[in-house]
């Protein structure tokens, strides 16, 4: 683990490991929590999570906060009132208490930066320490949604170089600072992002895993669990974004796929995004959608909102791009790209809406 500068001595004084195959102490209900993100809920208030960006947060009075969670290969952050006070690099069961904050009103974070697509963690809760006392939890007005593969990840975006091992990918990617977030913390929304790196629309990256797409991943709670989500009154993004298509043609079509020629591919890929929107719709009435494509896409992209706003008049709003550097991990965006893409999609939502100022 470690830790921000200035608490490394706090740390060490109340850190205390649940050694495996223990189970942890629990002496009080959690405190209520704000999940950004999809979430499988257990009988005992543990929440598993495996989709990227995934945060939760506690609000409460007083000053100390203890975090429970269980998280082996995840990369994670805690923060305090938006200041960094642990990271924890693979952690596996923690059970961490901060002591001695300032007394008074604060609100406590823990944020998912890596990838997951297998496995994930789950948290045990947010718990008062000493006479903290518990307050509802944090509440936005506003909630976007952003679906995509690798791009939307923030695949690889701390790196300084396109040259990375698996090992680094892992440590390098860092969602919470991927576009997505970053357009969600600029108008002060709740965020989901579900996205799966290597996969697309019909076909995914070197067309492995053939009858797998994110369309396909997209109703789970887990990326690894066939668990579906339910119907959630509590989730309805005022804007989707999507940003899907770069896996459907960034590598040439092989022997046996299920498509004769690019051609084809092309026409699958129009077709199945269109059914996408429409089921993402239904689901979803008050949204509008934001279709991202990059160039060698883009084109396709300004079809399958042409088809659906043909129905739906203003339903959607396709955005071309390129110019990236593409400095970041196997040719991704840095986060220089990062920002710029960010920028791109805050101006789109400011222009479709008046009231989504950004926040102060």
């Amino acid at each position: 683990m470690r830790v921000s500068k200035g608490w490394a001595t706090l740390v060490a004084a109340v850190l205390v490991l649940a050694a495996g195959g223990q189970t942890f102490a629990q002496t009080t209900e959690p405190m209520p929590v704000n999940v950004g993100g999809r979430v499988i809920r257990d009988a005992d208030h543990g929440l598993r999570f495996g989709w990227p960006g995934v945060y939760f947060e506690s609000r409460f009075n007083g000053t100390g906060v203890r975090v429970r969670f269980d998280a082996p290969g995840e990369y994670l952050r805690l923060l305090v009132d938006g200041e960094e006070k642990a990271a924890f690099r693979g952690a596996g069961r923690m059970d961490l208490a901060l002591e001695d904050l300032t007394a008074g009103d604060h609100v406590v974070r823990l944020e998912k930066q890596s990838e997951s697509q297998t496995g994930g963690g789950r948290l045990l809760g947010f718990f008062p320490v000493g006479a903290t006392t518990p307050l509802p939890a944090p509440a936005r007005s506003r909630q976007i949604e952003f679906i995509g593969d690798s791009y939307t990840v923030g695949y690889g975006d701390l790196s300084m170089g396109r040259s990375c091992t698996a090992e680094e990918i892992h440590a390098w990617t860092d969602t919470q600072s991927a576009f997505g977030p970053r357009v969600a913390r600029r108008f002060d929304a709740d965020y989901r992002i579900n996205a799966y790196s290597g996969y697309g629309v019909v076909r995914n990256y070197g067309g492995r895993d053939a009858g797998q797409s994110l369309p396909v991943l997209y109703p789970r709670l887990k990326p690894d669990d066939a668990t579906a989500a339910v119907g959630d009154d509590s989730w309805r993004p005022e804007f989707i974004v999507i940003n899907l298509g770069t896996n459907d043609f960034s590598t040439p079509l092989a022997a046996g796929e299920a498509w004769a020629d690019e051609a084809a591919l092309r026409d699958a890929y129009r077709r199945r995004y269109v059914a996408f929107v429409k089921d993402l719709h239904r689901t979803q009435p008050q949204a509008r959608f934001i279709l991202m494509g990059s160039d060698s896409f883009g084109a396709d992209v300004e079809q399958v909102a042409a088809v659906v706003n043909a129905e739906t008049p203003g339903l959607t709003t396709p955005v071309r791009f390129g110019g990236l550097d593409l400095q970041a991990c196997d040719w991704h965006p840095s986060q220089a790209d990062h920002v710029r893409l960010a920028t791109l999609v805050e101006g789109v939502i400011a222009t479709l809406d008046s009231e989504w100022r950004p926040a102060p």
